[in-house]
Formats: structure tokens, C-alpha cells, sequence
């Protein structure tokens, strides 16, 4: 529900209430156009928002609200394209004053004029999601693939990284590659809602706002506050997920102890696919988790209307054929412009859901297959950001397999916003200065002087004499440096030593292009490459998104089966011991190996120079 005063809420459920409407429209040049109830015409004003369909509870909604009106105003439509609607709902409260609730910031879409009426149609900034998305390879969390979409498509998050993150499976790292069914920004929302729980909607300020369902009623909605209402006599709950494994081509089954409701079916989630089995089995549960809160009655209601409740808010009914013990929840809504309010929640009976196979193994044209000599491509970019600094920062890792023997190329473009460390500079001013002496001064001399003056006051203008001076000044000031960027290239956790890339750079963005040419790939097997970049002189930043590259060859796999290799690494940043030893980092590394034989291996590595304290130098441990 949208936060409104204990004053309001009162005034809403009396038996009498006064209020109005406002507007304004805002053209994409700047111009606005304020309008009141005086220039609605009566009956055309409504706004209609769903976070589900019309048959059943779902996961991952991301559907967009509709605000249609029509005025009584003299604007040329032409020069309505592109722009802002927005409606403000005011109730008169006891002391006499009027609360403001906003009902919503909407794009047109439509402009309609005939003789005396503009007639408009918008819709919220949910739509503005729809612009193709890249297909590169992504991996990062759930607040990380909002951030994506949300910079992409120009829509504020109305939600922190650390609300995100204290979600269920919120902190959890996230895959999609570039075998998959996303083809909008939309889709990567959708499927990362359906991680996270819960659906998307764009809140009243115009932000992508993510929700779940809930078990806390918000308000009590009395008979006397409905004109009709109908209840069904079942409650709808879900006790099991299933989510569609596209390596297996295998439906995975995650249920309760007790598994007597609906089962939510996820479909093929891209970001599902890859990982453990344990993980997969995780994220679903955690899912199946916050699926569980939902345990709500469905109905069909038109009330006298509160323009405060917002999709997903949990109601109970009292009165009439209601039963005040149960829960139900606002899954759609149609709030009439100076008329009533109707509220549904929608679900399907435990008792009469059809009966299907728990694991349903018949899942046909999930998979592409693989054709010899056919050129693929895995892309890649970031979407989290990083800082390079003195150490190794990872901003690059594709995984690729091939079905034979062959060569791949590696191409790569980041963007790093560099900060040089500032130079100083010295050095000496050297010039002649010319210094005018007061002829005053000059006549004060000795007697012995006298003719020396006289002759310098002959040579000079009247009333001065200039003496020439040689002067030499040291001057020290700073100017931006120049720092140095460090690429290294990673094939398989070996480091390629034969091609390290350099760069050096003033302040500011630059754009660094890669190129690696990676011959004798193995083939059948799961391969890494990695990038790593370090700063000397300076520091730099890549944003989300601005990281791209891909690997392109012949008979390129999208997921090649797991060598049964696991890389386990460990980071610590400066430390000192008493004092003595400093070293900039410490890795341990613990590489297991497991192909035809079984091969275990355990690695301490000191990375970068270390000083011991008695001996004041650096000496490099091998």
C-alpha cells in the first residue's frame, strides 16, 4: 500500500468522502499542460494494473499498467508523442485539509482529438523494457541484472542493493548464456523475478520496483464498503515447484513434506541452467519458499475504493458471504477516474488441478544440437562493476567447449574510466625584470655620486630611473600523470606469458581493444579464458555493461559436458606481520582434476613483491 496517514485511511472507509482529481501533462520538449476534474470528461478517466493473468498465481510478472482519460483541453496531439501523464487522487481529511496520494507516471501512447475531447491512452515505463537485449554472455546477481536493465533502458530502481541482496536467493551469483530464450530486457526481468520470488511492476514514481507475496493483511474491507463480491470456496496455495533442466531435458521436481497443493511450473529459466546440481536444487527451494506465503482465497470485488492499495496487497473481508478467518491478495485492480474502485485475485483449486507426472522426461526441442564445422560465437559482458587498482582484478571469464580440434579467436573492448596519480613538476623561471627608481631617491646620493646621477637622469625619462634585473625563480606545480594499464591473459588457469598488453593513459575514458588468437583447443572438454587488469600510476573503473568480448570459432558448444575440474581461491588484501612482513596479496589455490586418471593438487601462491622488515628492501619470492 502506498504510505498514506492514519487520517486518510479513516476518511477512505467513511460513509461519506470528498475528494477530486488533478493532472498534468508533460511534452517531451518541456511543455506543460496542468489540468483538474473541471477538464475530465465524466466516466472516461480509469487506471488498470495486473501482477498476474487471469487464471492463476505467477512468478516473474512484469506486465505494464494502462491509464486512459479523455479532456477537455485544446493541446495539439502531434506534440503529445512521447509524453508524461500523470493523475493525483485528494481526500478531504477530518481536520479539513486533503492528503495527496499519486496514482502513477504514464508514457502516451495514443492521442485521439475529435471536436471539443482529447482522448489519451499511456502506459507505465514497464514498456520501455522491451528494447532487444544483447544475448552477451552475463553473470551476476539478481540487483546486478536489474542494474542492466535499469541502465539500458533509462528506469530508476526503487529498491537498494542490500534490500535486494536480503532476498530470497538475492546474494546468489547468476548465469545467462547465450544459448537461450531471452530476447528483451522484459525477459531477463522476468526470469530474474522468478529467482528473486516475486514479481516487477514500476511503483507511482516511475520506479522498477520488485515485490512478493505476502501474508500480513494491509486493511479490512467491510460489506458496507462493496457493491458486489463474489468468493470461491477453495484457497490456493502451492506446496511444489518445477523447473525445466535443459542439459537433462528433465523437469526437476521440489516439493514440501507435505505436497497436497498446485505446483508452480518455472518453464526453462535460463538462469537455472548452469551450475551444480546442489545449487539448482537451492535456488528452487528458496523459491518454493516465498511461493509458499501464498495461501489466498480468490475474489471478484468492486468496492467503494481505496486509490492507496497497490498490487499485492493482502486483504480481508468480512461480512456477508465473506469469510473474515482467510486472506486474499490484490493481483489486479481498475481504480474509475471519480467512480469505483474493482479488486480481483485470481487462482486455480488444489482439488480439480489436473494430475500430471512429477518428472516429466518427454521435454522435446529444448536442446540445439551441435553441427560439425559450424561457426559459433559466446559473448560476454559484465554486469557488475569494477575498480583496477595494483592488484589483478578479473573482468573477463568465458567458458567455451568444442566438439573437435580446432583454433578459436578472442575479442574483447572495455571501457575504463582511468584516474592518473598527479605529477609534480619543477623547474626555474629565469627572466629580466625591470625595476623604475624614484628620481627622489636617486638625488639623495653622496656628493661623490652626484655626477653618476646626474648622467643616469640625463639618459631616463623625467622623474624615473629603470634599472634592468636578471632574476631565476623556482616554480613547482602539478599536472596529471600518466598511468599504466596491465593486461594479462588466462587460458585454463595458466597464465599466457608470451603476450602481455600495455597501456598507458592520461585521465578520463579510454577504450581498451583485445585480441588473443587461442590455437590447439581440446576438445570435449570444458575450457576458461580469463582477463585481468592492473593499474601502476593510478586506478580505474569499468561500469556494468561496459565489458564486452566473445570467442568465436568452428563446432563451438553452448555447454560442453563438466571435466570434473573445481577451482577453489582465496584473496587477502595488505597485511603486516609485527610490523615486519608486508605483502600486497596472498592466493591459495585448491585445483582438482578429473579426467581419465584422478589428479589432486594443493598450491600456496604469494603474488607481488614482499618487504621483511630488518632487511629494508624488497625481495621476491618465488
Amino acid at each position: 500500500m502506498y504510505p498514506v496517514s492514519e487520517a486518510f485511511l479513516q476518511a477512505v472507509q467513511g460513509n461519506t468522502r470528498k475528494y477530486y482529481w488533478t493532472g498534468k501533462i508533460t511534452t517531451a520538449a518541456g511543455a506543460e499542460y496542468p489540468f483538474d476534474q473541471e477538464d475530465i470528461v465524466k466516466g472516461s478517466g480509469y487506471i488498470t494494473a495486473q501482477c498476474c493473468g487471469n487464471s492463476e498465481i505467477e512468478l516473474g510478472s512484469v506486465y505494464a499498467a494502462e491509464m486512459g482519460i479523455s479532456l477537455f483541453l485544446d493541446i495539439d496531439r502531434y506534440t503529445l508523442e512521447g509524453a508524461k501523464a500523470e493523475l493525483t487522487y485528494h481526500l478531504r481529511l477530518a481536520d479539513g485539509t486533503y492528503e495527496a496520494v499519486p496514482m502513477g507516471i504514464f508514457e502516451v501512447s495514443e492521442a485521439n482529438r475529435t471536436a471539443h475531447v482529447l482522448e489519451l491512452k499511456a502506459y507505465d515505463y514497464m514498456l520501455r523494457f522491451d528494447r532487444d537485449f544483447n544475448g552477451f554472455e552475463t553473470i551476476g546477481t539478481a540487483y546486478g541484472m536489474m542494474v542492466l536493465c535499469s541502465t539500458a533502458c533509462g528506469v530508476e530502481l526503487a529498491q537498494s542493493q542490500a534490500e535486494i541482496e536480503a532476498l530470497p536467493n538475492g546474494s546468489e551469483l547468476l548465469s545467462i548464456y547465450p544459448e537461450n530464450d531471452i530476447e528483451t530486457y522484459r525477459d531477463v526481468l522476468y526470469f530474474t523475478a522468478q529467482i528473486l520470488g516475486g514479481f516487477f511492476c514500476v511503483n507511482r514514481d516511475g520506479k522498477l520496483e520488485f515485490r512478493q507475496y505476502r501474508n500480513t493483511p494491509v486493511m479490512e474491507i467491510l460489506q458496507k464498503h462493496r457493491f458486489s463480491s463474489s468468493f470461491s470456496d477453495f484457497v490456493t496455495r502451492y506446496t511444489a515447484v518445477s523447473s525445466t533442466n535443459q542439459q537433462t531435458q528433465t523437469a526437476e521436481y521440489y516439493a514440501l513434506e507435505e505436497d497436497d497443493g498446485l505446483t508452480m511450473n518455472l518453464g526453462v529459466n535460463p538462469l537455472l541452467q548452469f551450475g551444480l546440481e546442489e545449487t539448482r536444487a537451492e535456488l528452487c527451494r528458496n523459491i518454493l519458499t516465498s511461493l509458499s506465503a501464498v495461501n489466498y482465497v480468490p475474489f471478484d470485488s468492486d468496492t467503494i475504493g481505496n486509490p492507496a492499495l497497490d498490487l499485492g496487497d493482502v486483504l480481508t473481508f468480512s461480512g456477508g458471504q465473506a469469510d473474515s478467518r482467510q486472506i486474499t491478495c490484490v493481483t489486479s485492480f481498475t481504480v474509475k477516474v471519480g467512480g469505483r474502485q474493482s479488486l480481483k485475485c485470481v487462482g486455480k483449486n488444489p482439488r480439480l488441478s489436473q494430475a500430471k507426472s512429477k518428472n516429466d522426461k518427454n521435454i522435446s526441442g529444448l536442446l540445439n544440437q551441435i553441427e560439425a564445422g559450424k561457426i559459433g560465437i559466446h559473448t560476454f559482458t559484465n554486469a557488475s562493476a569494477y575498480t583496477i587498482a595494483k592488484t589483478n582484478v578479473r573482468i573477463i571469464s568465458i567458458e567455451f567447449a568444442s566438439k573437435e580440434e580446432n583454433h578459436a579467436q578472442f575479442f574483447g573492448q572495455v571501457i575504463v574510466d582511468a584516474e592518473a596519480d598527479p605529477v609534480e613538476r619543477s623547474a626555474n623561471a629565469a627572466g629580466t625584470i625591470v625595476v623604475p627608481f624614484p628620481e627622489a631617491l636617486a638625488d639623495s646620493g653622496t656628493e661623490e655620486d652626484a655626477d653618476t646621477s646626474t648622467d643616469a637622469a640625463e639618459e631616463a625619462p623625467s622623474g624615473n630611473t629603470e634599472v634592468s634585473v636578471d632574476v631565476s625563480l623556482p616554480v613547482t606545480w602539478a599536472e596529471d600523470g600518466k598511468a599504466v594499464c596491465y593486461v594479462t591473459f588466462e587460458l585454463n588457469n595458466a597464465e599466457i606469458l608470451l603476450h602481455h598488453p600495455v597501456e598507458t593513459w592520461h585521465s578520463g575514458k579510454h577504450i581498451l581493444s583485445l585480441y588473443y588468437p587461442i590455437e590447439n583447443v581440446v576438445p570435449n572438454i570444458t575450457n576458461t579464458f580469463n582477463v585481468y587488469l592492473r593499474m601502476k600510476d593510478g586506478s580505474g573503473t569499468v561500469g556494468i555493461g561496459d565489458c564486452i568480448a566473445s570467442i568465436s570459432g568452428q563446432a563451438m558448444a553452448a555447454a560442453a559436458a563438466w571435466d570434473g575440474r573445481i577451482d577453489i581461491e582465496e584473496t587477502a588484501a595488505l597485511f603486516s606481520v609485527s610490523g615486519g612482513l608486508q605483502a600486497t596479496g596472498l592466493t591459495e589455490a585448491v585445483d582438482v582434476g578429473i579426467m581419465e586418471l584422478v589428479q589432486k593438487s594443493y598450491a600456496d601462491t604469494m603474488t607481488g613483491r614482499t618487504g621483511i622488515g630488518a632487511f629494508c628492501r624488497p625481495v621476491t619470492l618465488a
